[in-house]
């Protein structure tokens, strides 16, 4: 089930986007997860089955556009299908919105086959 994230979740929410190599340094993983928190065109959203095991963070762009900017789920729960759920309910989510990966999240889509329009990542 995916959920919207709250400052409760902080730690969790920390714990999974650290798994992204784009968020390994935690000073960067701090104003990571205070973008998310500030900015209205920033969303982050938890997967929770029994525990919270998978995260995936958007920007809603200009353009109305729904770009994926991170992606991530627990190590011990991975090659289950959790990421392909969290895109699928974030389509579910978001209706009629279009929604595509960025240069950091395009590799998952392509390993995972998710893209419906192609496998291109918007700069």
């Amino acid at each position: 089930m995916l959920i919207r994230y709250k400052k409760n979740y902080e730690k969790i929410a920390m714990g999974l986007l650290s798994f992204m190599p784009t968020e390994k340094d935690l000073k960067k993983l701090q104003l990571t997860m205070k973008q998310y928190e500030t900015e209205e065109s920033k969303q982050l959203y938890l997967w929770k089955e029994e525990d919270i095991i998978g995260i995936i963070g958007i920007t809603i762009l200009e353009t109305g556009i729904i770009e994926i900017q991170h992606i991530s789920v627990n190590p011990s729960h991975r090659r289950q299908g959790i990421g392909k759920k969290m895109v699928k309910a974030l389509k579910e989510t978001l209706p009629g919105k279009e929604i595509k990966p960025n240069e950091h999240t395009s590799a998952f889509f392509e390993k995972c086959d998710t893209a419906e329009e192609g496998n291109q990542s918007i700069n």
